[in-house]
């Protein structure tokens, strides 16, 4: 790992109508995916398991897991670090409401995303990947 570089698994969590499921923590202003650093020992899949159960409340599907790619972007809350961010799509089971260092969750369209303070990942990166992956024509 490079100094000044935040390792990260990052989730993409869509809905039935292609919106984008974000988080902000708390005493912070940035929105962006759910996720978080690896302890010691977890694999990428562990580690995103363990976060989205302890900020969200909820369970990752283990059979929809996807990967996306690793993707580098300016860290939100750490001034002068950059984040390098493994990013999954999946679904999840359960009711999703915020715990732990989790204030706020929101649902947002990725192709008009609306006018909120956006981490540089998740603006540069998860947004424009997930409105080019969202469904077109959503029958529900």
């Amino acid at each position: 790992m490079d100094a000044g570089t935040i390792e990260i698994v990052a989730a993409l969590i869509c809905n039935e109508k292609g919106r984008v499921l974000l988080v902000r923590k708390r005493g912070t202003t940035a929105f962006m995916q759910p996720g978080g650093k690896r302890e010691a020992g977890e694999n990428d899949l562990a580690a995103l398991s363990r976060e989205i159960a302890e900020e969200l409340g909820c369970a990752v599907v283990r059979s929809s897991i996807r990967p996306l790619g690793k993707f580098d972007a300016v860290a939100a809350n750490e001034p002068g670090f950059r984040v390098r961010a493994c990013l999954y799509e999946v679904d999840v089971t359960g009711a999703i409401a915020p715990s732990q260092e989790i204030d706020e969750t929101i649902w947002i369209d990725p192709g008009a995303p609306p006018d909120i303070p956006l981490a540089p990942l998740t603006r540069d990166h998860v947004l424009p990947l997930a409105a080019m992956r969202r469904p077109g024509e959503a029958t529900s």
